[in-house]
């Protein structure tokens, strides 16, 4: 069973870094935003979850959904 906690990715100092939710620590770094959202949205895919972009001034930018989204939406 998938344990459906979002992850972020959010600015770590110079680097970026990925986040799941519940979690006080992060989860791995990178050297760039991109590598830390491909590697954010493998995460989010697994955990079939939402994943959640920070830009480079705090603010959140992006948010995708990779999974858990009800079937009957109309619209």
């Amino acid at each position: 069973m998938k344990d459906n906690k979002n992850v972020f990715v959010v600015k770590h100092g110079n680097d970026w870094a990925t986040k799941t939710a519940g979690n006080q620590r992060v989860t791995k770094t990178f050297d760039t935003q991109k590598e830390a959202i491909n590697a954010g949205r493998q995460q989010a895919i697994k955990n079939q979850s939402e994943l959640t972009i920070q830009n480079k001034h705090g603010q959140f930018r992006e948010k995708n959904s990779y999974g858990g989204d009800p079937q009957n939406i109309k619209g």
